[in-house]
């Protein structure tokens, strides 16, 4: 990773050849002698590209001071290199560093030294440390030796220590999974016989998840291991699949109560009953003179239909089973609740929303690591 900064880089040093005396201490120099005496060869040991302003003109000043002090500052734009942990992106802290030193001179010829302390060596104004992604939470200076086939450099170094801003990520990916989640959840309510609703529901938010995972993978660089959000992703992800392997189980044995239910011999029952009793009917209304009773019997699961005729004769009953029985138990067979649907409109609620509350606990109450100037020395 890459980050840019724009630096008022200020170098101090003395020159015991170029002491005088003369009305004034401090002697301003135009930026032009500068090629013209010792200047130390700085440069920045991860920086990918600096920049020397020129516009409207050099963008330096050289001061001379009658012990032979000089002054050197000018203004650079720096893109240096950030090594970037992101296993807990976007919750992540990072220390950027800023490292600079001599190019050609070891520690025995040039010696870096920070000139006023931790505080005042490095300054950030207020105004620029405004970031839209990131906070700045501090820095810290110091210094390191390092060792080369010709000798021991000396490393001077600025860790400027970030935290990432999540509310960006909260509106654009957090919250879009946790609805997602939820409205798949909304299935488990619905009828059990509701195919086309439940399927909708489930194959649009699989696919859903899947485009937000798409979409949030993109603004990242490409890492072998997976961060926070790809967890968290994940999670929701499974919730989301599980809910529809849920109503794939629903339905399956939905289809299996159907065909043993007894709907349909219930249906042929009455079918065939009542062709028996409209036949009957219609070859008793040709005698005349009889009339005919309708009587419930005692039995409950019998009806008496009695003839009698003016001559009386005695009655005939006739007999016909009751045929509600089977297909009222198809139907509330039929249209019963499945217990995988009753236990899965707490089980997965619940779980979704402890796995929540760990997730943020623990990183949103995870400290950065600050680094001190004991650490770099």
């Amino acid at each position: 990773m890459e980050y840019t900064i724009d630096v008022f880089f200020r170098q101090s040093w003395r020159d015991e050849r170029l002491k005088f005396d003369g009305p004034m201490q401090v002697l301003p120099l135009n930026n032009l002698l500068a090629s013209k005496i010792w200047t130390p060869d700085t440069f920045f040991h991860n920086g990918k590209k600096s920049v020397a302003h020129n516009m409207t003109t050099p963008n330096k000043l050289l001061r001379l001071v009658d012990n032979g002090t000089l002054l050197y500052t000018m203004r650079l734009t720096i893109h240096a290199e950030c090594p970037m942990h992101l296993e807990d992106f976007p919750m992540d802290s990072h220390a950027c560093p800023l490292k600079f030193g001599s190019y050609a001179y070891t520690n025995n010829e040039v010696i870096y030294l920070w000139t006023q302390g931790d505080e005042r060596s490095v300054s950030v104004a207020e105004d620029g440390s405004r970031l839209n992604q990131y906070d700045l939470l501090g820095h810290v200076i110091g210094k390191e030796t390092i060792s080369s086939s010709t000798g021991e450099y000396v490393v001077m170094t600025t860790y400027f220590h970030l935290k990432r801003k999540i509310g960006y990520f909260v509106i654009q990916t957090y919250l879009p999974c946790i609805m997602t989640v939820i409205l798949s959840q909304v299935s488990f309510w619905l009828n059990r016989e509701s195919v086309p609703a439940r399927t909708v529901f489930g194959v649009t938010t699989v696919l859903t998840m899947t485009t937000l995972s798409i979409s949030a993978r993109n603004s990242l660089p490409k890492v072998a291991y997976a961060t926070a959000m790809d967890w968290f992703m994940a999670v929701c992800y499974a919730f989301v699949f599980s809910a529809l392997i849920e109503f794939a189980t629903v339905n399956y044995f939905t289809k299996r109560s159907w065909a043993w239910d007894g709907k349909k011999e219930g249906m042929e029952i009455r079918r065939r009953e009542s062709e028996n009793l409209t036949k009957k009917t219609n070859n008793t209304f040709n005698i005349v003179g009889t009339t005919y009773a309708i009587n419930v019997a005692k039995d409950q699961g019998l009806t008496t239909i009695s003839k009698s005729a003016t001559t009386g004769a005695p009655a005939k009953q006739h007999y016909l089973h009751k045929m509600d029985d089977p297909y009222t138990e198809a139907k509330k067979s039929y249209n019963r609740v499945s217990i995988v649907d009753k236990i899965s409109r707490i089980i997965f609620p619940v779980l979704f929303f402890i796995f929540n509350l760990g997730y943020w606990a623990t990183y949103i109450n995870r400290k950065p690591i600050i680094m001190n100037a004991n650490n770099l020395n």
